[in-house]
């Protein structure tokens, strides 16, 4: 539902009319500072951090011309421009090639289920797995049809492999041509007093990416992961309605990427049955595999087979950068992160709504990159600074998987970055809560500047739910470049934690990933405004020194940014 009163045809006036920041009538000479909510059209945007300022950018990109702004549709097209020319604008420098775009090739992959089959047998005998209902599977290979046939299975506990933690579920084993079957999590969270990686806090080894990746590194040519509620920190349903229809992803050659041919979930039931079946104590081995020295068991009688048939095609779609030059070393980059992209538009009844605009998921995030962006123009920092704001992040980070493949700036030249994700308008907030917490030496910059602001830090909630590791700064982390992604907190101000962890669950509840994420003009936008200049100043610590913060010693990418910089 429109909010702005924007029709597609006046933002592409508003587009086309845009002047480059020395026309703008800023005041450059202006400081991130809390401004009101003067009306302004789009050439008036200040280098101050305002309320004002902030509404424009949020409402036009939440607007329904934009359409949802799903990659690779006319929204997301439109969007994406939109940014690079507020980027113009406002007077940053283009980033990739004399361009404020970098291209960002996409592989469209529809599993043709009524074409398709994958089963798991016992001594022969299919157990008749249900699409959806007991497993869900699909194939990464950018091939028309994949198979599978009598892939022998085995138990790998949590498929991990971490050096740093004295840590291979895999020591001594070929998994060549077989299908591996993994428990989701890491044995931190099996065991959160044991010491074992990070405690009940998942690192990157518990994230099913992680297992997925390692098993092909591995050479398996299966891979399955078993659901468990509480270890995954969602539901069944989350699983089969994420990872059934169309998926994306980067698009490769044929034969390049390493995957496993078919990767999958299954239910616990069905787990526990195929364990029974194969001789197996599930409660004994899950409770095994936490422990160290845990050697994989093979799953006597058990193969995999299936055939994948998939409809595959290429979308091009775009990562928006620019550049504020450092004054001084200007080789050096600061990174700021957010992605502009959202679900775009579904099929609904006549007379509902269809369109996801993604007002705080993620056009706060974007605006916020902008605004700070432009407060840099008007600043300029000794290092240089980047504004990256990436695309298909809502069909798993690929726009910063991307980047991680094909860095603009090489990584022993980012100092390190900030991602902003989603900032609700739930007012001022006494506390900063920082996603995996206890990460790296950027958190000491953090509390540094919220304490001018009167305010603490403190640890995210749920840290067993690895929430650190499904943004988009992780595709950066996982390369070595230290990587802080925090928030405005619960402790509000007007109403305490009781009334900011309500606002955090309504919007969980009802708006999340739903046509409800909309712009309001009644948003109170004062805790936006003091966590945007919070990162400003964060970043502005850093642009402005020579530290080269790293992650803390024992974290899982410190021993990857030591070798990184030549340490």
């Amino acid at each position: 539902m429109k909010h702005t009163g924007f029709p597609a045809a006046l933002i592409g006036l508003a587009i086309a009319a845009c002047t480059p920041a020395s026309e703008s009538g800023m005041d450059t000479a202006a400081t991130p500072e809390t401004g009101d909510a003067a009306s302004h059209t789009e050439s008036m945007t200040s280098a101050a951090i305002t309320e004002a300022d902030l509404r424009y950018r949020i409402s036009t990109l939440a607007d329904d011309a934009f359409e949802g702004r799903a990659p690779a549709t006319p929204g997301g097209i439109a969007a994406s421009q939109w940014i690079a020319d507020e980027m113009a604008r406002i007077g940053l420098a283009p980033g990739y090639e004399g361009s404020y775009f970098q291209p960002v090739s996409l592989l469209s992959v529809t599993l043709e289920t009524d074409q398709s089959s994958f089963d798991i047998a016992f001594e022969g005998e299919p157990l008749g797995l249900s699409m959806s209902e007991d497993v869900v599977y699909w194939s990464k290979q950018n091939a028309p049809e994949v198979s599978i046939t009598d892939s022998e299975l085995v138990f790998v506990g949590y498929g991990v492999v971490a050096p740093e933690y004295g840590w291979d579920d895999y020591a001594g084993l070929d998994v060549e041509g077989k299908t591996v079957v993994m428990l989701i999590n890491d044995p931190g969270y099996a065991n959160p007093d044991s010491g074992l990686f990070n405690g009940n806090a998942m690192t990157y080894y518990g994230r099913w990416t992680y297992k997925y990746e390692e098993a092909a590194r591995q050479g398996a040519a299966g891979a399955i992961l078993i659901h468990q509620t509480a270890p995954a920190s969602y539901g069944w349903n989350v699983v089969s309605g994420s990872w059934s229809g169309t998926q994306l992803d980067l698009a490769r050659e044929p034969g390049q990427g390493r995957f496993a041919d078919v990767e999958s979930w299954v239910t616990e039931d069905r787990a526990r049955e195929m364990f029974t079946l194969a001789g197996l104590d599930f409660d004994a081995l899950t409770a095994a595999a936490a422990q160290p020295g845990f050697e994989a068991v093979p799953m006597t009688g058990l193969t995999a087979s299936g055939t994948l048939v998939n409809t595959t095609s290429t979308m091009a779609s775009r990562n928006v950068v620019g550049i504020v030059p450092g004054t001084t070393r200007p080789d050096e980059y600061v990174l700021y992160t957010a992605h502009w992209d959202h679900i775009g538009i579904r099929d609904v009844p006549e007379g509902e709504d269809g369109i996801y605009n993604g007002a705080v998921d993620n056009a706060t995030g974007t605006a916020a990159i902008l605004e700070i962006g432009e407060a840099f123009v008007a600043n300029p920092p000794e290092r240089s600074v980047m504004i990256l704001a990436v695309t298909a992040e809502e069909s798993g980070l690929l726009g910063s998987a991307y980047y991680g493949e094909n860095p603009i700036v090489p990584y022993d030249q980012t100092v390190g970055g900030i991602n902003i994700d989603a900032i609700l308008p739930s007012g001022r907030a006494r506390d900063v809560v920082v996603v995996g917490h206890g990460a790296s030496e950027l958190e000491n910059l953090l509390t540094e500047a919220a304490a001018e602001q009167d305010r603490y830090i403190v640890p995210d909630p749920t840290p067993e739910a690895g929430y650190f590791y499904r943004s988009d700064h992780i595709s950066l982390a996982k390369k070595g470049v230290p990587m802080l992604y925090a928030d405005g907190g619960f402790d509000l101000r007007e109403g305490g934690s009781e009334r900011g962890e309500a606002m955090g669950e309504d919007y969980r509840a009802n708006r999340y990933h739903a046509p409800g994420d909309e712009y309001s003009a009644d948003w109170d936008m004062s805790g936006m405004i003091e966590d945007t200049t919070l990162f400003f100043n964060v970043g502005s610590r850093l642009a402005n020194s020579d530290d080269w913060p790293n992650w803390y010693e024992g974290n899982e990418f410190r021993a990857l940014r030591d070798a990184q910089m030549g340490e």
